[in-house]
């Protein structure tokens, strides 16, 4: 079976952990059988943030991705295309992208008589799909950004999703969501972690570790305000930050209001594999995130037998935490409880041990990349055989 997999959120050369769960769950299904070719499509155009910060080298790095790579021997072609700019358009950017991805799909039939298109996100990939080769059977991956808060593409996500042959989603919220925006058939297809061989060595020092991009909805700063009712009690505690984004300035600035500048150690961007590493160095992963789709933070630090905390009524956090143990759920938006939680696990290091042994166990159990290799191309053969 031939499957070309479209996507806008995919690594590239300047940001290799862009959109890296899209291209494991790509690996996964060649892995399991599939003939697999990747589609990126690419606006060479800085974002707004980085003209008005005059950031020369963001504008070259928008403009100096190679047209094709070669990523863990699987082809990756990057289409170019131009739209407007994001804030004011980009539930439109499918529409901008058609005529591009049309050509390419053209062209490429001749060598990769393609089955299906696999789409990443209703908006913009799948929609391009929907315009450029209306025939061809689509399946669309949701990951949440389609689907929470006032989306300028609202229309369009539910023509997508409407028109898809089937929609993946993430978790059975998110697969209750796109069925309320029109999507005819769903299926649930958890994204994975690798399982090292022996789970993680504790830190002598309690760490806590937070992996994601530093946006106000992933709610870094209850965790800074949760470290500062905490340091009396830990004096040596550390709160390790692996990722970069909008919000860092500001989040600097409340570690500084704080006064807890020496407990919290910002890491950057990290490479995938690094940052996985650093996620499973702590004694706690906390993410207590909110519009929370999924998580694959989450399933890959509890791979290496560290504990997460998520926020209660979260779509992922709630369906990790029912498959077995290993996660616990607070209240969001609430930095005294996330305090009280850490506390409790932190001052019963017989419990703590226990959890990191049972979030293992879930993760082996249904989290892994094989497993979701296997129901992808299952997910596949359905639709074309349907």
């Amino acid at each position: 079976m031939k499957v070309l997999v479209v996507a806008e959120y995919y690594p590239r050369a300047e940001d290799p952990v862009l959109g890296v769960w899209a291209h494991r769950q790509t690996l996964a299904a060649r892995d399991s059988g599939a003939d697999v070719r990747v589609l990126v499509l690419y606006r060479p155009l800085p974002p707004l943030a980085t003209v008005r910060k005059l950031d020369l080298r963001g504008v070259r790095h928008a403009v100096s991705q190679p047209r094709t790579a070669t990523l863990d021997g699987l082809r990756v072609d990057y289409l170019r295309y131009l739209s407007p700019p994001r804030p004011w358009s980009y539930g439109s950017w499918g529409a901008w992208a058609a005529p591009v991805l049309r050509r390419a799909l053209t062209g490429l039939r001749a060598t990769f008589p393609f089955d299906l298109v696999h789409a990443h996100y209703a908006v913009p990939a799948g929609d391009a799909v929907r315009r450029a080769a209306h025939r061809v059977p689509l399946v669309v991956s949701v990951h949440g950004g389609d689907l929470y808060g006032d989306h300028a593409g609202a229309g369009t996500i539910r023509a997508t999703l409407a028109h898809a042959s089937l929609v993946l989603a993430n978790s059975s919220g998110t697969a209750r969501r796109c069925a309320a925006r029109g999507a005819r058939t769903t299926r649930v297809i958890h994204l994975g972690a690798d399982l090292p061989a022996e789970p993680s060595r504790r830190p002598q020092r309690p760490v806590l570790v937070t992996v994601g991009h530093l946006v106000a909805r992933k709610r870094h700063a209850d965790v800074l305000q949760a470290v500062a009712q905490l340091r009396d009690r830990h004096p040596e505690l550390e709160y390790v930050i692996v990722g970069d984004g909008p919000e860092r300035d500001r989040l600097q600035a409340l570690a500084a209001s704080l006064g807890i500048e020496r407990l919290v150690t910002w890491r950057g961007s990290l490479a995938h594999s690094d940052a996985v590493a650093a996620a499973r160095a702590g004694s706690l992963f906390v993410l207590p995130s909110v519009e929370e789709a999924f998580g694959v933070a989450y399933v890959e630090a509890m791979g290496g037998g560290v504990p997460a905390i998520g926020c209660r009524g979260e779509d992922g956090p709630e369906e990790i935490a029912a498959a077995g143990g290993g996660i616990a759920l607070v209240a969001s938006r609430d930095p005294s409880a996330l305090a009280a939680l850490i506390e409790r696990l932190l001052s019963d290091p017989s419990q703590l041990e226990a959890m990191g042994r049972q979030a293992r166990l879930t993760i082996e159990r249904g989290f892994t990349w094989p497993q979701c290799g296997r129901e992808t191309v299952d997910a596949y053969r359905a639709v074309v055989r349907g």
